[in-house]
């Protein structure tokens, strides 16, 4: 039996590491996904033209990829945290953060689908004009 703790402490270790790992993923996600989104709006906001509406679906889609992205680590995480929750109390609470992630993820993977639909008509449309 005392092999079973080894490998229980051990597992317990590395779930921890692993977890902070994909948090901290996470975060360079949306770091990243800021940079970038910033670096997108400079771009725009030198090409705009005073006459045509800013394209601020653009910075959404590019901000909002990122913050999916980040979503999906940050779920991993809590699904790693279950394996290892000492309490019905904290496998509850996790549960539910997992849920509330989930959710997230869906409908901002939704939102992002019919932005992405939607510029892309707007785009294909402006080609077929000029």
């Amino acid at each position: 039996m005392e092999w079973i703790e080894f490998l229980t402490f051990n597992l317990e270790r590395l779930v921890t590491v692993t977890e902070f790992v994909l948090e901290t993923i996470s975060v360079i996600c949306v770091i990243t996904g800021l940079i970038k989104t910033i670096q997108l709006a400079i771009a725009l906001s030198r090409r705009h033209r005073r006459h045509t509406p800013f394209p601020f679906n653009q910075i959404r889609l590019r901000f909002g990829i990122w913050l999916a992205l980040a979503l999906e680590f940050q779920l991993g995480a809590d699904i790693l945290a279950t394996t290892v929750a000492p309490s019905l109390e904290e496998l509850g609470k996790l549960g539910l953060i997992a849920i509330i992630r989930t959710f997230l993820n869906y409908f901002l993977g939704k939102e992002l689908e019919t932005e992405y639909e939607l510029e892309k008509k707007k785009t294909d449309d402006e080609n077929s004009i000029s």
